[in-house]
Protein backbone atom coordinates (compact mmCIF):
# COMPACT_ATOMS: atom_id res chain seq x y z
CA UNK A 1 0.00 0.00 0.00
CA UNK A 2 1.11 3.81 -0.80
CA UNK A 3 2.31 5.84 1.97
CA UNK A 4 0.52 8.87 1.68
CA UNK A 5 0.48 12.27 3.97
CA UNK A 6 -0.36 16.06 3.41
CA UNK A 7 2.10 18.19 3.56
CA UNK A 8 2.57 22.44 3.11
CA UNK A 9 3.33 23.17 -0.08
CA UNK A 10 5.13 26.50 0.29
CA UNK A 11 8.40 25.70 1.90
CA UNK A 12 8.18 22.05 0.33
CA UNK A 13 8.21 23.85 -3.28
CA UNK A 14 11.05 25.91 -2.98
CA UNK A 15 12.94 23.12 -1.70
CA UNK A 16 11.88 21.72 -4.06
CA UNK A 17 13.27 24.52 -6.71
CA UNK A 18 9.27 24.94 -8.25
CA UNK A 19 8.05 28.52 -8.08
CA UNK A 20 5.64 29.65 -5.19
CA UNK A 21 2.46 32.39 -5.53
CA UNK A 22 -0.94 32.38 -4.00
CA UNK A 23 -2.37 29.52 -6.46
CA UNK A 24 0.42 26.91 -6.05
CA UNK A 25 0.17 27.24 -1.73
CA UNK A 26 -3.53 26.75 -2.26
CA UNK A 27 -3.04 23.91 -3.60
CA UNK A 28 -2.42 21.01 -0.76
CA UNK A 29 0.01 18.64 -1.52
CA UNK A 30 0.08 15.16 -0.99
CA UNK A 31 3.36 12.55 -0.91
CA UNK A 32 2.96 8.86 -2.68
CA UNK A 33 5.71 6.79 -2.38
CA UNK A 34 6.82 4.31 -4.57
CA UNK A 35 3.52 5.13 -7.06
CA UNK A 36 5.10 3.69 -10.83
CA UNK A 37 3.70 5.58 -13.72
CA UNK A 38 4.51 5.67 -17.39
CA UNK A 39 6.08 9.24 -19.13
CA UNK A 40 5.10 9.85 -22.31
CA UNK A 41 7.14 12.21 -24.59
CA UNK A 42 8.52 13.03 -27.75
CA UNK A 43 11.09 10.36 -27.25
CA UNK A 44 8.74 7.54 -26.19
CA UNK A 45 7.50 5.95 -23.22
CA UNK A 46 9.08 5.84 -20.18
CA UNK A 47 8.78 4.47 -16.11
CA UNK A 48 8.74 6.91 -13.46
CA UNK A 49 8.24 6.94 -9.79
CA UNK A 50 5.28 9.54 -8.49
CA UNK A 51 6.59 11.55 -5.54
CA UNK A 52 4.37 14.90 -4.68
CA UNK A 53 1.33 15.84 -6.23
CA UNK A 54 -0.94 18.46 -5.95
CA UNK A 55 -4.44 19.38 -8.21
CA UNK A 56 -1.69 21.83 -10.49
CA UNK A 57 1.33 19.49 -10.74
CA UNK A 58 3.59 16.50 -9.85
CA UNK A 59 6.81 15.62 -9.30
CA UNK A 60 8.39 12.91 -10.35
CA UNK A 61 12.04 10.45 -10.17
CA UNK A 62 13.48 8.87 -12.84
CA UNK A 63 15.77 6.41 -13.26
CA UNK A 64 17.71 8.41 -16.02
CA UNK A 65 18.35 11.63 -17.29
CA UNK A 66 14.84 13.35 -18.60
CA UNK A 67 13.70 13.13 -21.83
CA UNK A 68 13.65 16.06 -24.19
CA UNK A 69 9.95 17.05 -25.17
CA UNK A 70 8.09 19.85 -26.19
CA UNK A 71 5.24 18.44 -24.21
CA UNK A 72 4.80 15.28 -21.25
CA UNK A 73 2.13 13.13 -20.83
CA UNK A 74 1.64 10.85 -17.20
CA UNK A 75 -0.25 7.71 -17.48
CA UNK A 76 -1.52 5.90 -14.92
CA UNK A 77 -1.55 1.97 -15.32
CA UNK A 78 -5.69 2.38 -15.54
CA UNK A 79 -4.88 4.48 -18.93
CA UNK A 80 -5.59 8.08 -16.95
CA UNK A 81 -3.38 10.30 -19.07
CA UNK A 82 -2.61 14.24 -17.57
CA UNK A 83 -1.00 16.29 -19.73
CA UNK A 84 1.68 18.49 -18.39
CA UNK A 85 4.64 20.49 -18.69
CA UNK A 86 8.28 20.79 -16.98
CA UNK A 87 8.85 23.52 -14.69
CA UNK A 88 12.31 22.02 -13.25
CA UNK A 89 14.77 19.35 -12.93
CA UNK A 90 17.27 18.22 -10.37
CA UNK A 91 19.30 15.21 -11.29
CA UNK A 92 16.61 12.08 -11.88
CA UNK A 93 13.92 14.08 -9.98
CA UNK A 94 11.41 16.67 -12.34
CA UNK A 95 8.49 18.78 -11.43
CA UNK A 96 5.51 19.27 -13.55
CA UNK A 97 2.26 21.35 -14.06
CA UNK A 98 -0.64 20.24 -15.36
CA UNK A 99 -1.88 21.78 -18.30
CA UNK A 100 -5.31 21.83 -16.11
CA UNK A 101 -6.23 21.18 -12.57
CA UNK A 102 -6.74 17.49 -11.65
CA UNK A 103 -8.69 15.38 -8.97
CA UNK A 104 -6.18 14.51 -6.45
CA UNK A 105 -8.57 11.83 -5.34
CA UNK A 106 -8.99 10.54 -8.54
CA UNK A 107 -5.31 10.31 -9.78
CA UNK A 108 -4.39 8.54 -6.30
CA UNK A 109 -7.11 6.05 -6.35
CA UNK A 110 -5.61 5.20 -10.02
CA UNK A 111 -9.24 5.31 -11.46
CA UNK A 112 -9.48 5.47 -15.15
CA UNK A 113 -11.02 3.60 -18.16
CA UNK A 114 -9.42 0.05 -17.35
CA UNK A 115 -8.70 -1.66 -14.14
CA UNK A 116 -5.06 -1.15 -12.69
CA UNK A 117 -2.56 -3.09 -13.99
CA UNK A 118 1.09 -4.00 -14.48
CA UNK A 119 2.46 -0.98 -16.04
CA UNK A 120 3.11 -1.24 -19.56
CA UNK A 121 5.34 0.29 -22.49
CA UNK A 122 4.98 -0.05 -26.01
CA UNK A 123 8.26 -0.66 -27.16
CA UNK A 124 8.68 -2.30 -30.84
CA UNK A 125 11.99 -3.96 -31.34
CA UNK A 126 13.29 -7.17 -32.97
CA UNK A 127 13.98 -10.56 -31.28
CA UNK A 128 14.68 -13.79 -31.66
CA UNK A 129 12.78 -16.70 -30.23
CA UNK A 130 14.56 -19.94 -29.56
CA UNK A 131 12.61 -23.06 -28.50
CA UNK A 132 14.29 -26.62 -28.11
CA UNK A 133 13.73 -27.04 -31.88
CA UNK A 134 13.60 -23.54 -34.09
CA UNK A 135 14.77 -20.35 -33.77
CA UNK A 136 12.24 -17.53 -35.00
CA UNK A 137 12.55 -13.80 -35.52
CA UNK A 138 9.87 -11.84 -32.97
CA UNK A 139 8.95 -8.05 -33.12
CA UNK A 140 8.21 -7.17 -29.58
CA UNK A 141 5.03 -4.55 -29.16
CA UNK A 142 4.59 -4.26 -25.96
CA UNK A 143 6.57 -4.76 -22.59
CA UNK A 144 5.97 -5.22 -18.98
CA UNK A 145 8.83 -6.11 -15.61
CA UNK A 146 6.35 -9.25 -16.22
CA UNK A 147 5.68 -9.87 -19.47
CA UNK A 148 5.89 -9.12 -23.21
CA UNK A 149 3.69 -9.08 -26.13
CA UNK A 150 5.14 -10.05 -29.34
CA UNK A 151 4.69 -11.04 -33.08
CA UNK A 152 5.57 -14.26 -34.72
CA UNK A 153 5.12 -16.12 -37.63
CA UNK A 154 5.98 -19.22 -36.11
CA UNK A 155 3.81 -22.02 -34.22
CA UNK A 156 4.26 -21.88 -30.30
CA UNK A 157 2.06 -23.59 -28.21
CA UNK A 158 0.10 -22.36 -24.68
CA UNK A 159 2.70 -22.77 -22.13
CA UNK A 160 5.56 -24.11 -24.24
CA UNK A 161 9.32 -22.40 -22.22
CA UNK A 162 11.33 -20.53 -24.71
CA UNK A 163 14.03 -17.91 -24.75
CA UNK A 164 13.99 -14.47 -26.16
CA UNK A 165 17.26 -12.43 -27.55
CA UNK A 166 17.13 -9.18 -29.09
CA UNK A 167 17.42 -5.30 -28.32
CA UNK A 168 17.87 -5.16 -24.26
CA UNK A 169 16.90 -8.54 -24.06
CA UNK A 170 19.44 -11.04 -23.35
CA UNK A 171 18.89 -14.94 -23.07
CA UNK A 172 15.46 -14.37 -21.39
CA UNK A 173 13.47 -17.24 -20.59
CA UNK A 174 9.46 -17.01 -20.72
CA UNK A 175 6.56 -19.10 -21.22
CA UNK A 176 3.29 -18.44 -23.69
CA UNK A 177 0.24 -17.96 -21.99
CA UNK A 178 -1.85 -16.50 -24.73
CA UNK A 179 -1.79 -16.90 -28.54
CA UNK A 180 -4.39 -14.37 -31.18
CA UNK A 181 -3.25 -15.18 -34.54
CA UNK A 182 0.28 -14.45 -34.95
CA UNK A 183 0.44 -12.42 -31.97
CA UNK A 184 1.68 -13.83 -28.65
CA UNK A 185 1.79 -13.03 -24.41
CA UNK A 186 4.84 -14.46 -22.57
CA UNK A 187 5.16 -13.96 -18.41
CA UNK A 188 9.42 -13.78 -17.92
CA UNK A 189 10.81 -16.69 -15.79
CA UNK A 190 12.19 -13.64 -13.72
CA UNK A 191 10.81 -10.62 -13.13
CA UNK A 192 12.89 -7.26 -14.31
CA UNK A 193 12.74 -4.93 -11.42
CA UNK A 194 11.47 -1.56 -11.72
CA UNK A 195 14.64 0.04 -11.98
CA UNK A 196 15.89 -2.07 -14.51
CA UNK A 197 12.88 -2.38 -16.63
CA UNK A 198 12.89 1.75 -16.96
CA UNK A 199 16.80 1.78 -18.07
CA UNK A 200 15.75 -0.96 -20.28
CA UNK A 201 12.83 1.27 -21.91
CA UNK A 202 15.57 4.21 -22.31
CA UNK A 203 17.81 2.12 -24.11
CA UNK A 204 15.79 1.37 -26.80
CA UNK A 205 14.46 4.81 -27.11
CA UNK A 206 16.90 7.19 -25.99
CA UNK A 207 20.17 5.53 -25.25
CA UNK A 208 22.19 8.88 -24.12
CA UNK A 209 19.34 9.35 -21.45
CA UNK A 210 21.28 6.51 -19.59
CA UNK A 211 24.59 7.18 -17.89
CA UNK A 212 27.25 4.49 -18.20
Amino acid sequence: MDNLATTSSGEDDLAAGQETGPDKRAAPRFTLLIRAAKMIADQGEFVCVIRDVSETGVSVRLFHQLPASKAFELELPTGAQYAMRNVWQRGNEAGFEFLEPVSVARLIAESGEYPKRGLRLGLCFPVAVNTLTQRSEAIVENLSQQGARFSCDALLAIDQNLRIDGGELSDVRAKVRWRRDENYGVVFDDTFTLGDFARIAARLQAPALVED
